[in-house]
């Protein structure tokens, strides 16, 4: 399904019924479309049921006339015919159970690969989509579309094809009973279309009551993604009861909803419940009178009663279509509003052109994640091949917004990013992830093991190669101590580790993949300053084609670097060693003096806190998520 199907369907229907179904029409042409051997066996399944329903009828009235009448009337002897009609009605009900099998099997297969597929098609366009759309969607609201919304959308497929072969029945049984009677024929009509059109109106009523369920539902589902996502915060500041009370909340909205649905299906489905077999009541009541007048034959009589009474079903089936389809319609709306986004990550078609460690030039970058409040004006930097370069400002000035334009997580708004000479949006797909790695400080793992963390699927990494990132990264020493090494399974987010832990495996995934370009977002933050200059001079030391950029706060990781670029409001201030910027930056040397003065406080409470607590090494050494002090291993 593309984004152009999407967008055809995108907008919510004008108020009215044909609107309605007008949109129920052209999504479920949609879906069809995607599977016509499965909806064309479903289908025919269904015309081959409501085909056996009119033979039935037909063989039951023939067999009143010709046999039933007789023995009775004349007692005369029809054995053979008996028999014969026996075999002839277990006939029909064979070929009715075949055909109930054939439509059931195709239109469970029609629903269920339609869903995965729609859901599939959500999930792989959300992922071609700018980190910009993710900034502007809630998580919990994009998780009800790919779960809830698109269930939705496809379960008018459930009652289609029945639906299909019902419509054949309907207009069978009317041309059937038109050629007994004209009169019954036209009853037979007048009474199919009041029940249909009773429950067009009111699927349509319910329409935008449905729309509103799908919003609360999301709504429902943000909260809870905020709840279970952000558990740590809630249980430190004691929030449990709070956080329950708006899921309640949410919770009670919902059902509100569900519930004026409901009246509005209740009403309209009572009406419509009852009019057939008050219309078919009536309609046999005329029948009488025919035959009374001797115009119908009382066996043809038998043949529409037995035909009504077959019918009741498959007329509340049409209602049930109707309101599955303005059901699927709401469903369908918000899906196709994510899928007609077309905020895509645009790509060129170059191929990376060198080996080794890249060369990176900014040119005039600017850049803010809002259109009036920029982030970065006019930076130009030029990183040489294989250098270890440190990124250092005040908080605010734009360092970490330049380490994701860096690794093209974001693209600048002016200017442009080119590595060995090329624009990073030059870049054909899939080049700037094997080129450049980009590690966070937050770090996310997988519930996976530690080798599907580092790994992440990728077929040509061995463990040797998984080992030899795991000592780059200084993570090998505990890594070897987990119950099942390489094997061992972490947890969602990788709960059952530190926060040291989390980042050294994070940087091994980033090293195992040896990047000609690595940036790292204060990604060692969680570790010792001892540890974390390790990492950084087995960085160094290690063969790997790698320029490195890491934005940092210690002085210990700031003098490993072999350049220096000081960032303020957005701009390159100075760029130099360490040394050097200390004696001609100002604004530098504050910076450095300030973060050792804020160490040296925070060792220093630490110390007058008493003998129970033991003064950790820098205010970075041990973190809530580390109470054991493992990442000063």
């Amino acid at each position: 399904m593309t984004s152009a199907d999407a967008s055809a369907g995108a907008g919510a229907p004008s108020a009215g019924p044909t609107s309605v179904l007008a949109a129920g029409a052209a999504l479920i042409g949609r879906l069809l479309r995607q599977q016509p051997l499965a909806a064309s066996i479903a289908i025919a399944g269904a015309v081959s049921f409501a085909s056996a329903i009119v033979a039935a009828a037909g063989v039951i009235g023939r067999v009143t006339d010709e046999v039933l009448i007789p023995v009775l009337a004349e007692g005369a002897e029809r054995g053979g015919l008996l028999r014969s009609a026996v075999l002839i009605i277990l006939g029909v009900a064979v070929w009715k159970a075949a055909s109930i099998v054939l439509r059931r099997t195709a239109a469970g297969w029609l629903q269920f690969r339609a869903t995965q597929r729609l859901r599939s098609d959500l999930v792989r366009h959300q992922l071609s989509l700018s980190l910009r759309w993710y900034s502007r969607r809630n998580v919990g609201d994009l998780l009800s579309v790919s779960a809830a919304d698109a269930s939705q959308a496809t379960d008018v497929l459930a009652p289609l094809p029945f639906a299909s072969g019902v419509a054949f029945l309907l207009v069978a049984a009317v041309a059937f009973v038109a050629r007994i009677d004209v009169l019954l024929g036209v009853l037979v009509a007048v009474l199919l279309v009041t029940v249909v059109l009773l429950d067009s109106v009111g699927s349509w009523r319910a329409f935008r009551e449905m729309e509103e369920v799908q919003a609360r539902r999301a709504v429902l589902s943000g909260v809870a993604h905020e709840s279970f996502d952000g558990a740590l915060t809630v249980k430190a500041l004691g929030r449990e009861a709070v956080e329950a009370d708006r899921f309640a909340t949410a919770a009670a909205a919902l059902r509100d909803q569900l519930v004026r649905v409901g009246r509005t299906w209740t009403g309209y489905r009572a009406a419509t419940e009852a009019l057939p077999a008050l219309g078919s009541v009536a309609i046999l009541v005329v029948g009488i009178a025919r035959v009374s007048a001797g115009d119908v034959r009382t066996g043809e009589l038998v043949t529409i009663a037995y035909l009504l009474s077959l019918m009741t079903v498959p007329i509340r089936l049409i209602g049930y279509l109707l309101w599955d389809l303005a059901n699927s319609v709401a469903g369908w709306n918000r899906v196709a509003e994510v899928l007609a986004a077309g905020d895509r990550v645009a790509h060129g078609r170059a191929a990376p052109v060198a080996d080794g460690a890249a060369d990176v030039a900014l040119a005039g970058v600017g850049f803010g994640y809002e259109p009036d409040t920029p982030v970065l004006h006019d930076l130009s930097l030029t990183i040489r091949p294989g250098t270890t370069v440190a990124v250092v400002g005040p908080t605010g000035s734009g360092k970490s917004t330049l380490a994701l334009l860096l690794a093209r997580l974001w693209d600048p708004d002016t200017g442009a990013i080119r590595l060995d000479g090329r624009d990073l949006r030059s870049l054909a797909p899939g080049v700037v992830p094997e080129e450049v790695a980009f590690v966070p400080q937050e770090a996310f793992l997988f519930d996976d093991t530690v080798r599907g963390n580092v790994v992440l699927g990728a077929p040509d990494l061995d463990d040797a190669r998984v080992l030899e990132a795991l000592e780059v990264a200084g993570a090998a020493r505990f890594v070897a101590a987990l119950p099942e090494g390489l094997d061992t399974r972490l947890g969602e987010r990788g709960t059952t580790l530190s926060g040291g832990q989390r980042q050294r495996l994070a940087l091994a995934r980033a090293i195992v993949r040896r990047p000609r370009l690595l940036v790292l977002d204060d990604a060692t933050s969680a570790v010792d300053p001892s540890v974390e200059a390790g990492i950084l001079r087995r960085l160094r030391d290690a063969e790997l084609p790698a320029t490195v950029v890491i934005v940092a706060y210690r002085r210990a990781s700031i003098v490993l670097a072999d350049e220096v670029v000081y960032v303020e409001e957005g701009r390159v201030v100075d760029v130099g060693s360490h040394d050097d910027l200390l004696r001609r930056s100002p604004g530098y040397a504050r910076l450095l003096t300030a973060y050792e003065t804020d160490a040296a406080r925070r060792r220093d409470e630490a110390t007058s806190a008493g003998p129970r607590v033991r003064p950790p090494t820098s205010p970075d050494a041990k973190r809530p998520d580390d109470p054991a002090g493992r990442d000063r291993a």
